[in-house]
């Protein structure tokens, strides 16, 4: 009668190669135990007696014991479970230091793409983590106005039910943007919270709430009073369309293709043939040239300088033509035009030299009465007229195809348009000198390290900021005018509307009219005093801002790393004498499976819900926090499979513990396993090899990953936890643990295995816990004698008992049983079929080699009654396959029981043959001067190559054969 454990070494095994397991999985063993195996040390049919028993009994939790799989639709039950418990708000009893992070506030227009999936799920990780340490946790979760794009959303409503924004009021059109927030701007939240944001929703904010408006007026105010907020004419990015001032950040640009437009300028009191040539891609801006500028190495229109040009199309008037080093000679005809009013650079020389700036534009991108018969025309319009006219005059020269660089709306397509306007703006650079310092002083930390250099740039070369946008939906900018009084000279800033008036009433007498400036402030300055405003600044007496300012940590796309993340941290220091954060975490874009950027052109956006669908948010969280802070990373289905399959893998363990626990009444059982202190060295000693082994490693895992934790290096943790779980818990001791778990004869070596199956899998949970927060819950509430929810379960221990001896010992029974199992693989011996085997090692190896036999001969499929330990090799060495699995310890296999000797005689006869014509003809190709002298050298060298090839697998066949040869000689 074939004993137990050959019983179950028979059934399916999941000791398989790891390249194959990453991509397909398999399935831990369900099996109940065989009959004869006592109840009470396996899995039986417990009733669920646990301590989350009420938890499980109201449908909130699944074991694995009843589901097949890890079931994607509970991850909303776990969810609110969570939440009803309290468990996302601050534990400030704790009284440790508080790590706090503030969520980068989505736009309430928006609904889930990648770029969220990223930073909730790096952000909840690293919430989930010190929360698990014991800090007290706070992630302050919200939503941002976005002033253009919830405008540009309500205005197509509007559209649609055939509304002009002109149409209304002020008052009416932002009551219709309210109404339209209330009822669509919770869809961003609903889906954040999908992946398991564990934010303190109680917390949340919106950048319109009364709290953070009262905080932006504040901030104005105290800017204003200190000089560091003015108003003034000064370039800024235009969008005609929404006829509104737009940040750098919401202007993309483009490779376009386009024309480069040749047009000549003649020189004033010259001949027909004085004149300079100018290559433009914008004629129509024409209209508002000051100079025309040459470089002065330039011999060519040397002669010209000083003279003056006559603008084409103006009715004859002059611009001086100058000289300046700015010009380069190379580009186009190497003559500039310069149009201040409406080109970045030229704006900034004709500052420099003192021009003056004439503006051919209107707010809609009609051209002004500057522009003379071409008034009232679209920018673009004029520019075909404009040419066609030049034509006829004899002016146009000619043009060419030619790609420029493009400035784009960001919301709404358009071509951006460089317009001299009047607005507010911030005096950024005192401001901008103490946001340097902090970094400098090592007061705040960027990570990557590389990106200060970024930070540091910009800082040193910044510009002021345009805070206005003429735009309703906002923050009304808290300036008042004095009717009838110039308001450029004339303005009062104020907190509120009566403030302002007392003001202007002590001012200018109790008749006085005011009102208020029309424009709003650019979404950006709300955001930048985000960190502190949403615990309750300009009240530094409030609970939140005492408890938990400055905070933490912010996380967010390194794109953003000079809009927004310096502005912070510039009004932090501003307004509360402290960096607002000590850590800044920037992450990558996320790209397709190509490396291209996602877009809707390309059809490969990946939508996160879709993938929640599909592969479960574990799976996708797990897969975003395997990449590298501020790298961009590739996202693929594969990727996506593979780590689901992770998730599936982490069920069946979960339901192999499970099946493999003791009953609910053998409360001896549960004794014995609750005997094993872990944490104590004298314990780990007493343990036997694989189980000594495993603690060890999992030991070793713990501040491994903890460190990793620590520095932020989640790419690190994700794949060190993922290698030992599947790779040493998974591959090597869930297989190890049946040697000892179906052996009849001992109840004290299956308590062990069933201690340590349950030890490393619960830490397993741990530390997978803040990457893939559902599965691990799930598993963790049907585990035994849980006493809390995973998520506010403590974090394990470090600086546990290790032993490196006993890793190291192991590792020689895995090469062992690696060498044995890759043999019976090359011989082809099948599944089923148990082998003999001789060990030989030195007495110190075989002392605990000898001890795990049943455990090589589960592993390794061999027949434990025939398994000998030696320290020279046996009798019947020369008929058996040799295997050396480290110095010092081999293994010898009868060849007999491995194969059908005279089958794989035939067999093997007949492939000798087979390769040798191949070789001959190699050789034969080789031998001949006409292919050596003829054929490309690379081809010579392959056909040589494959002889070389062919030459070393002849003769390892032939010692095969001879080896076979040998024993059936022995045997006969």
């Amino acid at each position: 009668m074939r004993t137990m454990l050959q019983m179950a070494v028979s059934g399916p095994s999941l000791l398989s190669s790891r390249s194959a397991c990453r991509l397909n999985p398999l399935l831990l063993s369900a099996r109940r135990p065989c009959a004869g195996i006592p109840r009470r040390r396996l899995c039986g049919s417990r009733l669920r007696f646990f301590a989350v028993a009420a938890a499980s009994g109201n449908g909130v939790f699944t074991s694995p014991e009843i589901a097949k799989n890890f079931d994607f639709a509970s991850e909303e039950r776990i969810y609110n479970w969570w939440e009803a418990q309290g468990y996302f708000k601050p534990q400030l009893d704790r009284g440790t230091d508080p790590f706090v992070i503030s969520m980068p506030p989505p736009n309430v227009t928006g609904s889930l793409h990648m770029g969220h999936a990223m930073f909730v799920t790096l952000e909840d990780i690293m919430v989930r983590y010190h929360r698990m340490k014991g800090r007290p946790t706070l992630w302050v979760p919200g939503t941002d106005h976005a002033g253009i794009a919830t405008q540009l959303v309500v205005e197509r409503m509007l559209a649609s039910e055939g509304i002009k924004r002109a149409d209304l009021s002020r008052d009416e059109f932002t009551k219709r943007v309210w109404e339209w927030k209330e009822k669509y701007g919770g869809t961003i939240t609903r889906q954040i919270k999908r992946l398991g944001a564990s934010c303190d929703w109680s917390r949340e904010h919106f950048t319109l709430d009364e709290q953070l408006s009262r905080a932006v007026v504040e901030a104005f105010v105290r800017l204003h009073e200190k000089g560091l907020i003015y108003q003034g004419s000064y370039m800024v990015n235009w969008s005609p369309n929404l006829q509104t001032a737009v940040s750098d950040l919401e202007v993309e640009y483009s490779e376009e293709p386009g024309t480069l437009y040749h047009i000549k300028y003649r020189v004033a009191g010259g001949s027909r043939d004085d004149y300079l040539t100018i290559a433009t891609t914008r004629p129509e801006t024409l209209f508002g040239d000051v100079a025309i500028a040459v470089n002065p190495k330039d011999d060519r229109y040397a002669k010209y300088i000083g003279r003056q040009a006559i603008v084409p199309m103006t009715y004859g008037r002059h611009v001086p033509i100058i000289s300046d080093k700015y010009v380069d000679m190379d580009f186009g005809t190497g003559v500039l035009k310069i149009s201040p009013g409406h080109d970045h650079n030229d704006y900034l020389l004709a500052r420099k030299l003192g021009l003056p700036i004439l503006n051919i534009m209107n707010k809609d991108g009609t051209l002004n009465e500057v522009a003379g018969l071409y008034r009232g025309l679209d920018r673009f319009e004029v520019r075909k007229k404009l040419w066609s006219d030049l034509e006829e005059t004899g002016l146009a020269v000619k043009k060419e195809p030619h790609t420029s660089r493009i400035p784009r709306s960001q919301r709404g397509g358009e071509i951006i348009e460089p317009l001299v306007s009047k607005q507010w703006f911030v005096s950024m650079e005192p401001l901008a000198e103490k946001a340097l310092q902090a970094v400098e002083k090592g007061q705040l930390t960027i990570m990557p390290e590389r990106f200060e250099k970024i930070y540091n740039h910009w800082l040193s070369n910044i510009k002021d900021w345009c805070i206005s946008r003429q735009l309703w939906w906002g923050h009304r900018i808290p300036v008042w005018y004095i009717a009838g009084k110039d308001n450029e000279e004339v303005y009062i800033v104020a907190r509120d509307a009566d403030e302002a008036l007392q003001k202007a009433q002590e001012q200018y007498g109790k008749n006085v009219e005011i009102y208020q400036d029309p424009d709003v402030l650019d979404t950006w300055f709300s955001s930048a005093l985000w960190p502190f405003s949403t615990l309750g600044w300009p009240d530094v007496s409030a609970e939140d801002f005492n408890h938990f300012y400055p905070t933490t940590m912010l996380e967010t796309g390194h794109d953003i790393l000079f809009f927004w993340v310096a502005r912070m941290v510039m009004m932090g220091i501003e307004f509360t004498g402290t960096v607002p954060f000590s850590y800044v975490y920037l992450h990558g874009l996320i790209r397709d499976s190509q490396g291209r950027k996602m877009s809707k052109t390309l059809g490969n956006v990946i939508d996160p819900i879709d993938t929640i669908g599909d592969f479960g948010t574990d799976a996708l969280r797990f897969t975003l926090a395997l990449g590298t802070a501020g790298q961009d990373l590739n996202l693929s289905t594969e990727r996506l499979t593979a780590n689901k399959a992770f998730t599936n893998k982490l069920w069946n363990a979960g339901k192999f513990v499970l099946q493999n626990l003791p009953d609910q009444s053998d409360i001896s059982a549960w004794e014995a396993i609750s005997a094993y202190k872990f944490d104590q060295e004298e314990t780990l000693l007493r343990l036997p090899l694989p189980e000594c082994w495993v603690i060890s490693k999992l030991h070793l895992l713990i501040d491994a990953v903890t460190t990793s934790y620590d520095k932020f290096f989640f790419g690190d943790v994700g794949r060190e936890t993922y290698d030992f779980f599947w790779g040493d818990f998974a591959d090597w001791y869930i297989e190890t643990s049946k040697a000892r778990l179906y052996n009849k004869g001992s109840n004290s070596i299956a308590s062990v295995a069933q201690a340590v199956l349950l030890y490393v899998f619960e830490n397993i949970l741990k530390l997978l816990h803040p990457f893939m927060p559902f599965v691990t819950e799930e598993l963790w509430q049907a585990l035994p004698t849980r006493k809390e929810a995973l998520m506010v379960s403590p974090w394990p221990r470090t600086s546990l008992p290790r032993q490196i001896h006993s890793i190291k010992k192991y590792e020689n029974l895995q090469a062992l049983t690696r060498a044995i199992r890759n043999a019976r693989a090359e011989y082809s011996v099948e599944p089923a079929k148990r082998i003999s085997a001789s060990i030989v090692a030195g007495s110190d190896v075989i002392d605990y080699i000898s001890k795990e036999k049943e455990v090589l001969a589960l592993l390794s499929r061999l027949d434990l009654d025939h398994v000998h330990f030696t320290e020279s090799p046996p009798g019947y060495a020369n008929q058996s396959v040799h295997l050396v699995a480290g110095e010092g310890l081999e293994a010898y296999l009868p060849l007999a029981d491995m194969v059908d000797i005279s089958t794989e005689l035939e067999r093997l006869s007949k492939r000798l043959s087979k390769m040798q014509t191949e070789y001959d003809g190699l050789v034969s190709r080789l031998n001949s001067p006409k292919f050596v002298e003829k054929a490309p050298e690379d081809v010579v060298r392959g056909v040589r190559e494959k002889a070389e090839e062919a030459k070393e697998k002849i003769t390892l066949t032939k010692n095969r054969l001879a080896l076979l040869q040998s024993t059936v000689l022995v045997t006969e």
